[in-house]
């Protein structure tokens, strides 16, 4: 009998095995990755309210501050709302997606989770809820518009600005953004391209569109003739700190887990900025006899722009490069190539952003390396990978700078991009909000 009852207990135990196998494989939520993720989602929130708004605002004249805020505040409302109603959805429902087969779903995902339809409490993604990540990637879609604005501050309509921001997410940001994160089948998963929190997706693509819009809107009124010194630098230099602090939850957070990934994307992001900031210093240091309080902020997040899309896959010394090298071309595009070129980028967003993204994308294919103490590179090594990533780079500059030349000829033909010369002298504040930031 007992030798019967231990075959019996083999034999329900061999037959179990599949079974518990699939219950310890199936998703579960961990409380230690949620609760990561949901700091790093508030961190991605502060960056855009206060922290952009602080970091432009100061550097604007005191006439157009508030314009600045309220464009930030209403940007964070407006694309929270588009997000939820179809943004999610075509950013990343993965419908008709095939691995390695480009087809129409490789650019643009379905609408089967318009308005969050199937999403509950109990959904999962990898290891945390499906609304965490919702969120998560919602702060993303907040603050990309939102640093556009800073490209044509104190001369578009409020009306403009807004009509502007969520045709340009529609058609520019969900698009690449899926094109980059929407899993495999994606057009960058296909190639191989390596962004782990947003090079082509946040920066060059809003670099861009910030470029268009600024030569498309034309200079503000005195621009060359009249000072545009910034109102306040301290609070410049109080948002960028915010940005410099948020901006471990946007890159860390990317990992979307509370591991060793996520821990060394927090070590290089800390390396590149510090590294840009000094570098950017010490250039005007040599070439002006002084470093500037902006001149290090805005270096600082030139070098968080640079390490963005690596990352999840840079160390430290391949940090300390891509800070050194977008701290020296972040400069001199800010201020040598813009002078010369005589377009009115009012606060750097293309020659910080736009550059800052396209060094850091391209050098992504380098810093991977395990020879530049990288987490490797999977497949033939370095040419291809920096191929991959060059490729991303065009494909999201001309994505971003068509959509952009349409959308603001549309706007401009039919209620106009440009406030009157008459409100641009009087401020912003007052010609388009009925208010000042200042009782004096």
């Amino acid at each position: 009998m007992n030798i019967k009852k231990l075959i019996t207990t083999f034999l329900f135990s061999i037959l179990l095995m599949p079974a518990t196998a699939m219950a310890q494989e199936s998703p579960s939520i961990d409380s230690g990755d949620t609760a990561w993720m949901i700091v790093a989602t508030a961190l991605v929130l502060f960056m855009t309210i206060p922290g952009l708004a602080l970091f432009y605002g100061g550097l604007v004249r005191k006439k157009n501050v508030l314009s600045i805020f309220v464009q930030c505040f209403a940007i964070t409302c407006l694309m929270t709302i588009l997000w939820v109603a179809y943004g999610y959805s075509i950013a990343f429902d993965s419908t008709g997606m095939v691995e390695g087969i480009f087809n129409f779903h490789s650019l643009f995902g379905g609408l089967n989770k318009a308005f969050l339809s199937g999403i509950t409490a109990d959904s999962i993604t990898g290891t945390i809820p499906e609304t965490v990540f919702v969120i998560f990637q919602m702060t993303f879609a907040i603050i990309t518009p939102a640093l556009m604005i800073g490209a044509f501050a104190e001369r578009m309509k409020f009306s403009a600005v807004m009509l502007f921001a969520a045709i340009w997410f529609t058609f520019s940001y969900l698009p690449l953004c899926h094109m980059a994160w929407g899993g495999a089948g994606a057009l960058f998963a296909n190639w191989g391209v390596l962004d782990f929190a947003g090079g082509t997706v946040v920066h060059i693509n809003a670099g861009i569109a910030g470029l268009v819009a600024c030569i498309m809107v034309g200079k503000r009124h005195g621009h060359g003739s009249v000072p545009m010194m910034p109102h306040n630098v301290p609070f410049t230099l109080i948002g960028t700190g915010m940005l410099w602090v948020g901006w471990f939850g946007f890159n860390a957070g990317s990992e979307l887990a509370a591991d060793g990934t996520a821990g060394m994307a927090m070590l290089v992001t800390q390396i590149s900025s510090a590294t840009a900031a000094l570098v950017w210093a010490a250039i005007e240091w040599v070439r002006t006899g002084k470093p500037t309080a902006v001149g290090i902020a805005t270096g600082a997040v030139a070098g968080l722009v640079a390490i963005t899309p690596a990352s999840g896959t840079a160390g430290p010394m391949g940090a300390i490069l891509i800070g050194a090298v977008s701290g020296m071309l972040c400069y001199f595009t800010a201020t040598s190539m813009k002078r010369r070129l005589g377009y009115d980028d009012s606060l750097d967003v293309f020659g910080v952003h736009g550059v800052g993204g396209i060094a850091g994308a391209i050098l992504t294919g380098l810093c991977a390396a395990k020879f530049m103490g990288g987490a490797g590179i999977e497949g033939a090594g370095v040419g291809p990978q920096v191929w991959a990533q060059l490729k991303s780079v065009i494909v999201t500059i001309i994505w971003s700078g068509t959509v952009s030349v349409i959308t603001l000829k549309i706007i401009d033909a039919t209620m106009g991009l440009r406030t009157s010369e008459e409100d641009e002298v009087q401020g912003l504040d007052l010609s388009s909000h009925d208010e000042t930031g200042y009782g004096w």
